[in-house]
């Protein structure tokens, strides 16, 4: 069997660079790599990505080997069907480390095509760290700083023309990542002292998108590469596998409609003024459900989301608590927020993947303030009633760790959390004092009285399956 690479695969063209990509790994290749592949076939975008590895330790060398060549294995569930498909993404022209080569890197800002950047440097990425002074020669520590340094050599070598603006979309997992990232470089512009003509054309002359990113992502199959490289026919060390479902949110100027036109082949690529209500959707119904789930799922005896969402009983809770408890606070058109649930549910069935509860169940306090606190709060305004089955997935969570402070679960957290549970004793009213604990949940919730009394009920509610001695 071959090795993958132009040769063995017979791709010979080569694209003009008009991507540059920060990052190597296994969500870009899958996501962002594979939707410019697409264009690139589907409406003649005729885009090469250069990649930049951003830390110094990375995959560039593999890449190199195969010449920017690897397999994109799409698996999962669609409309009850069973996809397993692959795509041979061919987009990636070029790869520089500039730990290595920092001429070669510079060289990249130098291309009249350029037009977008990409990056995903990990959400603590976008950071701005005033220690950060590189030397001529040298390469500055952050990814902004050497985002910075790029648009720098750009701004130069084009003598500051507005027509060598380039769009610049993060896929950093923060809110307003985009804007963030571009504050973050025109502080060092400040920092290093660079001219007042370099700030105006960052301002004026470059589009920074915010974004919000969705795909599961598992990565390199690693226990079923010797089947998958036989189906492929190529030995390929950077096979990559993700679910079937995608989105891509933007939020930024509508020139970036003409310079990615992404939403124009039927792929789930938004182009939007405002992302918020998009965010608030995925963080209340995607992570809030595997949240809510948890503690659910794991009193129950079950292991995985894959288990919990099959349960004759932890499935139809879960299923309702999102339709009935978490849609209602969500300011979108119903409908669309119906199709993006039943797709949540079908990506929680995904048979390809083995998502685990315990996995998830990290830092559980702090994701519940974020991912299911503002739907109970929200539903309790609107309907002036408590949500019953989210409230019953919070006392689930507070017998969760109740019984974990026994010895019963293991939980990782935040260990002043775990010590406050450790710390309660039985004949205390123990609901009421989780709920009264302002620095997990920003406010006293035993205050608000319709929460307090769902959660008091739902605790007493919970039964015990004597057969697993866990509490559901």
């Amino acid at each position: 069997m071959n090795a993958l690479n132009r040769d063995t695969a017979g791709i010979q063209s080569k694209l003009p660079l008009k991507v540059i990509q920060f990052g190597e790994g296994n969500f870009l290749r899958a996501f962002a790599d594979w939707i410019i592949d697409q264009l690139n076939q589907k409406t003649g975008f005729n885009a090469g990505v250069a990649i930049v590895q951003p830390i110094e330790h990375g995959l560039v060398h593999l890449l190199e080997q195969q010449q920017g060549l690897y397999h994109v294995l799409t698996r999962g569930l669609t409309a009850g069907e069973v996809i397993n498909e692959s795509r041979l993404v061919t987009c990636i022209q070029e790869t520089v480390n500039p730990f290595v080569d920092l001429q070669a890197y510079f060289e990249l800002a130098n291309n009249p095509e350029l037009k977008l950047i990409i990056s995903n440097t990990t959400e603590a990425g976008i950071e701005y760290d005033p220690q950060d002074k590189p030397k001529a020669g040298e390469l500055a520590s952050t990814f902004p700083g050497k985002l910075a340094q790029l648009l720098w050599q750009r701004f130069q070598y084009f003598a500051g023309a507005a027509e060598a603006g380039v769009g610049i979309i993060p896929c950093e997992l923060i809110d307003s990542n985009g804007t963030k990232l571009k504050e973050a470089v025109l502080d060092y512009a400040q920092l290093w002292k660079l001219s007042q003509e370099f700030t105006k054309w960052i301002n004026e002359s470059n589009l920074f998108a915010n974004t919000l990113v969705d795909r599961i992502v598992p990565g390199y199959p690693r226990n079923e590469i010797e089947s998958i490289n036989q189906a492929l026919g190529y030995h390929d060390k950077l096979v990559v596998a993700c679910e079937v479902f995608h989105l891509w949110v933007i939020e930024g100027p509508k020139q970036l409609k003409a310079w990615f036109p992404a939403n124009k082949i039927g792929l789930n690529v938004k182009f939007v003024e405002d992302l918020r209500p998009y965010r608030t959707r995925k963080v209340r119904i995607l992570n809030g459900a595997h949240t809510a789930m948890v503690a659910v799922g794991m009193l129950a005896g079950l292991q995985t989301v894959k288990d919990a969402i099959d349960h004759p009983v932890v499935g139809v809770f879960i299923r309702d608590l999102v339709l009935n408890e978490v849609i209602p606070t969500i300011d979108l058109p119903v409908e669309e927020l119906r199709k993006f649930a039943a797709e949540v549910m079908e990506r929680f069935k995904n048979p390809f993947i083995k998502h685990e509860l315990q996995s998830i169940s990290l830092n559980s306090i702090s994701k519940f303030r974020v991912r299911v606190l503002p739907s109970i709060l929200d539903y309790l305004e609107i309907k002036n009633q408590a949500p019953i089955r989210l409230c019953k997935a919070f006392a689930a969570l507070i017998k969760l760790y109740q019984l974990a402070s026994e010895g019963r679960f293991e939980l990782k957290d935040d260990p002043k959390h775990l010590e406050f549970f450790t710390s309660l004793k039985s004949q205390e009213p123990i609901v009421t004092k989780v709920l009264s604990n302002q620095d997990m949940w920003g406010q006293d919730l035993s205050m608000v009285q319709p929460l307090h009394q769902a959660v008091l009920a739902g605790y007493a509610n919970l039964t015990v399956d004597k057969t697993q001695s866990k509490t559901i």
